[in-house]
């Protein structure tokens, strides 16, 4: 009975333990243990804040710019001649540690973003200009390795297709003398087509062969690279007419991307317009069109997809058309815009290879793509004024790139580094090792 209060014994003792005992609110009829109290909501903000993928790149990229400081003041002749002396002075090699890494990252800063040296603003922002410039290619490249990537496939043939939209451009319409209005836009057209049809190749030969993409593409890159240094030697085709060196026509000039803001900034052009559209179109195709559902549910898990009636191998093709197409507009940023008196075996300038780069480090999303191909465009413009103003080597620059990717590459070690917790899927697969041990053991 609900107000029954227990007899006590001869000595007092009510007989129940003292979790049992009536309190001054009343009888206790049992005991319900204590439950821990939920985390204030604040703290599991921050832990999932600190779980996100978008932390962990950020943190990559610190990381990898603290590593290539190191590097910078271990090649610092001023370093090492202070070092010799340190524990006599020790200021004097922090001192020079400080003045090596600050100088260095300061004339980045001052090559890639804005110069603060110089009095006309025009001047003062051409660094800026420069670095979109110089990302306009990474991120058309970035945006083709990214599609595939969301659709299971690995394209590192971008080089390839980049050698071919330019060969397709010069075969078609260098020789043309049309108004640019109808030169410019035929150009860029069949630049993507040829960067397109390269893709193709592969993704047609992966869906009925069963061919591996990683191995299709290393070919054809080599295929690309002999057929166009073929081409640029033989006259007739590619070679520069009245002339012997293994070189193409220049760009004509109704063909070329006109600068957005005047000669005073030659490397921000059209070319950079046409990459925010492709990043506009990637971002609506990948996320709002029914083509981009199935090429993302193939991308995810082909067996499923083929269950619910996807045809996987066409998803292939399409998935390679678009990303050789997004290579060619790479390429026909480099021969209309970059360089345009003319180009031999080594147009790509590494965009290729550089693309999957940028393709990780913005997580195969359109606007994270763009945003890594604008950071490696800063590394890139600020490099040169690295070497100039302060005398590092740009194999630094390229290294800090290399580190991104290791580092991109292996999200436990930056959580490790900058004691983060751990991802879910993190914990879930340390769940499932201890549960896998436990299972032997018994």
């Amino acid at each position: 009975m609900s107000g029954h209060i227990p007899s006590t014994g001869a000595n007092g003792d009510s007989g129940l333990p003292p979790e049992q005992l009536p309190t001054a609110s009343g009888p206790l009829t049992g005991h319900t243990p204590a439950e821990t109290p939920a985390p204030p909501r604040t703290n599991q903000f921050l832990t999932e804040l600190l779980r996100s993928s978008w932390i962990t790149t950020v943190l990559a990229v610190v990381a990898a710019m603290i590593v290539g400081g190191i590097l910078m003041a271990a090649t610092n002749d001023q370093v090492r001649t202070t070092s010799a002396y340190f524990f006599a002075r020790p200021g004097d090699m922090l001192a020079a540690i400080w003045n090596s890494v600050y100088g260095g990252y300061e004339a980045l800063f001052r090559g890639a973003v804005f110069n603060s040296r110089v009095a006309d603003f025009g001047a003062q922002i051409r660094p800026l200009t420069n670095t979109l410039g110089f990302a306009a290619p990474l991120i058309a490249a970035g945006l083709g390795v990214a599609l595939a990537f969301r659709v299971g496939l690995f394209n590192i043939g971008g080089r390839g297709q980049i050698l071919i939209a330019c060969a397709f451009a010069g075969l078609v319409t260098f020789n043309l003398d049309l108004p640019m209005i109808i030169q410019l836009p035929l150009t860029l057209i069949v630049g993507i087509a040829g960067g397109a049809l390269w893709g193709g190749i592969v993704g047609l030969l992966k869906a009925r062969t069963g061919a591996h993409e990683v191995i299709l593409t290393i070919m054809l890159n080599y295929v690309a690279y002999y057929l166009v240094t073929w081409m640029v030697r033989t006259p007739g085709l590619l070679q520069r007419p009245a002339g012997d060196q293994p070189i193409s026509s220049a760009t004509p000039a109704n063909a070329q991307f006109p600068e957005l803001f005047g000669p005073q900034f030659p490397l921000l052009d059209l070319g950079f317009v046409f990459v925010i559209a492709a990043t506009v179109f990637v971002w609506w195709l990948m996320e709002r069109s029914s083509l981009g559902f199935r090429l993302r549910a193939v991308g995810e898990n082909p067996y499923a997809a083929r269950a619910a009636g996807i045809s996987v191998p066409r998803m292939y093709v399409y998935a390679m058309l678009f990303a050789g197409g997004l290579a060619g507009l790479a390429g026909m940023n480099q021969i209309q815009g970059a360089v345009t008196t003319g180009f031999d075996g080594l147009i790509d300038s590494g965009i290729g290879f550089d693309a999957i780069t940028v393709a990780l480090l913005g997580r195969s999303r359109p606007w994270g793509v763009f945003a890594a191909g604008i950071l490696f465009g800063a590394l890139k413009s600020g490099s040169f004024t690295m070497q100039a103003s302060q005398g590092i080597p740009v194999d630094i620059v390229l290294v800090v790139q290399a580190l991104i990717v290791l580092f991109i590459a292996a999200p436990p070690l930056v959580r490790t580094i900058f004691f983060l917790p751990k991802s879910e899927a993190e914990r879930a697969a340390k769940d499932r090792a201890k549960a896998a041990k436990k299972a032997v053991a018994a």
